[in-house]
């Protein structure tokens, strides 16, 4: 018999990014990890503000508007994940809770990927739906980016620390808006 080393092969970016969509998550343990998997999270969260900039174009406007979107979902997800990482690791921790801002931004960055979709919102007859569809998408790809991240034993857990996160977030991207977006008449 002979003794044979098994190689663990990591997945390829494009099964990170189907696995962290489809909530998998063995994917979230992978990238938080591995810190080579850094890049490849922040390509997703670029893509992803990008994707939601192109997307609010349905709701009218130029290129204007698909840069401030853009930039407004990327400055509410670099809020969200400091939000979340101090919530997690100082107001909620689980008794097993031990992170570094760079696993769980690898992995909050994956959980990213369901913003890709949100490309899907220029065409103006569905843009609110595709948009509140790849937001609410997103939310349940944190929570289990947070439980696998912050070594939560309930996803009770994440799930607060992430709607609280939320909420946070959100109220910073609609002070943002209204501050810098385009006036409705």
């Amino acid at each position: 018999m002979s003794d044979m080393a098994t190689t663990i092969r990591a997945n390829t970016f494009l099964q990170r990014l189907i696995g962290a969509a489809a909530l998998d998550s063995a994917i979230y343990e992978e990238v938080e990890a591995d810190p080579t998997a850094t890049n490849q999270a922040m390509s997703v969260v670029l893509l992803s503000s990008v994707a939601m900039g192109i997307g609010a174009r349905g709701l009218g406007g130029g290129v204007g508007v698909i840069a401030l979107f853009g930039v407004i979902a990327l400055v509410t997800w670099a809020a969200w994940a400091l939000l979340m990482f101090e919530l997690g690791t100082r107001l909620l921790p689980g008794r097993r809770t031990h992170s570094n801002p760079y696993e769980l931004l690898r992995t909050l960055g994956f959980a990213a990927a369901p913003g890709l979709l949100a490309v899907l919102g220029a065409v103006p007859a569905v843009t609110v739906q595709v948009l509140v569809l790849s937001w609410v998408w997103m939310v349940a790809a944190m929570v289990v980016a947070v439980r696998q991240a912050l070594d939560y034993e309930s996803t009770g857990r994440a799930i607060a620390t992430c709607l609280l996160g939320f909420v946070l977030a959100m109220s910073i991207a609609i002070v943002l808006g209204a501050i810098f977006g385009p006036t409705v008449s």
